[in-house]
């Protein structure tokens, strides 16, 4: 039996003092496209951060593909086959966006191999006229996608999404779900963070509320695509 993408139980998180995460759990099995909603400042986004062993002080489990590793330092962690986005800050922008797309990664490689350039291009056509340019001129939008598509050339199975749909114009969400589709597809598990579903909404499998660092509600979208938006905004109420 296949061992889920993450399994969390009991997560307490820390930032100095700050005791942000009160025992948190949740499972995301290996394919999945799981949501975690809530307003800024719920935790949303600490519960990526603490996956990745980016907070201060951790206790509780998280299993990544089987592995415990709530003791591992951020490190070992990123090499157990998960990768977290917008890291805008590791693209260059006098590089163009192939170069970008080609840059090693330190240290040991990930679970899984890396996407290749034409599959990364099936996926992000847009990036195609542009291959050989600069990306100084690249929007945040267009930068975070590259930061997407620069995850899964350096080999990743798990994605942690945190916010990227909240600056997205329609063009580039379009892009995204798009995106999104092809991946859950292809099997990879997606973990995306913000306010709303976004352009996750009529393919998420799950969605977990945060509010006040501790999981508010969690359920399963409806068939239709109507009634999961619905419910989406019915969310956002629950925790404002």
């Amino acid at each position: 039996m296949a061992h889920p993408a993450l399994e969390i139980s009991r997560l307490n998180a820390w930032y100095d003092q700050f005791h942000v995460l009160r025992g948190v759990d949740l499972t995301v099995s290996p394919g999945q496209v799981v949501c975690l909603l809530g307003n800024p400042g719920s935790g949303r986004t600490t519960v990526l951060r603490a996956i990745l062993g980016l907070t201060g002080p951790r206790s509780g489990s998280i299993r990544i593909n089987g592995t415990e590793s709530i003791h591992m330092p951020a490190s070992q962690i990123r090499h157990l086959g998960l990768s977290y986005c917008p890291e805008e800050h590791h693209l260059v922008d006098e590089l163009s966006c192939e170069e970008n797309l080609l840059l090693p990664v330190e240290g040991a490689s990930t679970l899984g191999g890396g996407m290749s350039l034409a599959d990364i291009y099936d996926i992000f056509p847009a990036f195609k006229p542009f291959q050989h340019q600069p990306i100084a001129h690249l929007s945040t939008p267009e930068r975070q996608l590259l930061a997407v598509a620069r995850a899964l050339r350096l080999g990743t199975n798990v994605l942690l999404l945190d916010e990227i749909h909240d600056s997205l114009n329609p063009v580039i969400a379009s892009a995204m779900h798009r995106a999104l589709s092809m991946l859950k597809a292809q099997h990879y598990t997606i973990v995306m963070a913000g306010e709303t579903p976004g352009a996750a909404a009529n393919i998420a499998d799950h969605y977990y509320v945060i509010q006040n660092g501790t999981l508010a509600d969690d359920y399963a979208p409806s068939p239709s695509w109507a009634d999961a938006a619905v419910q989406a905004e019915q969310t956002s109420w629950r925790t404002g």
